[in-house]
């Protein structure tokens, strides 16, 4: 049976993350000259202009997944100019890695702030590690709560970053190819990734395939950094 506590707590984690998210590619896409998110009010840490944009994937989905499983499932979306993409290919990767960039932040961020707890007494390493659940405490009053917050900041926020930068469309690693790529290149990627809408589905399933072998030691590796000379696996 579902925590629905814990999973009431994984919303406004994954709420203020996808508005962070959402909100970076926006900013970026703002200063490489495209104001079309700007002027949609996507250029904030608000998750208001991101759950009007996206009412069912910022609030619908997200609320029911995690009363049902525990944590929540849902999807954003920034808006960007396609010729404003194709004229800056690599501005427009630069707006693909800023979501991911901001999750990893948020990442530094709770790991900082565990690691600050550990010295200061207040949060040790757990006998057991699972997704979300990477801080113990020996101290009572708000102390696990803010644990618990901090670790599934640390957990969702990694999942996030992570399974963004997969290289497949619809995701954020697919939009950053053309770092890679020749301008001129760049542009026949694009066309080939607007012309073929079917790749989201395509994408969207083997990435989740995908996730859990690549999401894994990652996950494990993160948390042995954040207790060192504690082993996890």
């Amino acid at each position: 049976m579902p925590d629905l506590a814990d999973g009431l707590v994984f919303y406004v984690v994954f709420l203020l993350s996808t508005s962070l998210h959402e909100g970076a590619h926006a900013w970026v896409a703002k200063l490489g000259g495209d104001l079309t998110a700007y002027h949609g009010g996507q250029v904030s840490l608000s998750p208001i202009p991101h759950i009007r944009r996206e009412p069912i994937g910022m609030l619908v989905l997200p609320l029911v997944t995690a009363v049902i499983s525990g944590w929540p499932f849902g999807f954003a979306s920034a808006p960007y100019a396609a010729d404003w993409a194709q004229r800056h290919p690599k501005r427009a990767a630069l707006m693909a890695l800023a979501g991911p960039g901001a999750n990893f932040a948020l990442v530094v961020v709770a790991l900082v702030a565990i690691r600050a707890g550990t010295l200061a007494g207040l949060f040790h390493a757990p006998e057991s590690i699972r997704f979300g659940h990477i801080v113990g405490t020996p101290a009572g009053g708000p102390w696990p709560a803010l644990g618990f917050f901090l670790g599934a900041l640390f957990s969702l926020n990694l999942l996030l970053g992570v399974f963004n930068l997969i290289p497949l469309p619809p995701l954020d690693g697919s939009g950053a190819m053309p770092l890679l790529l020749s301008d001129h290149a760049s542009r026949k990627y694009q066309q080939w990734l607007w012309g073929n809408p079917g790749l989201t589905w395509l994408g969207i399933f083997v990435a989740w395939q995908l996730v859990d072998f690549v999401f894994s030691p990652v996950f494990f590796g993160s948390v042995n950094l954040l207790y060192p000379g504690v082993s996890y696996h």
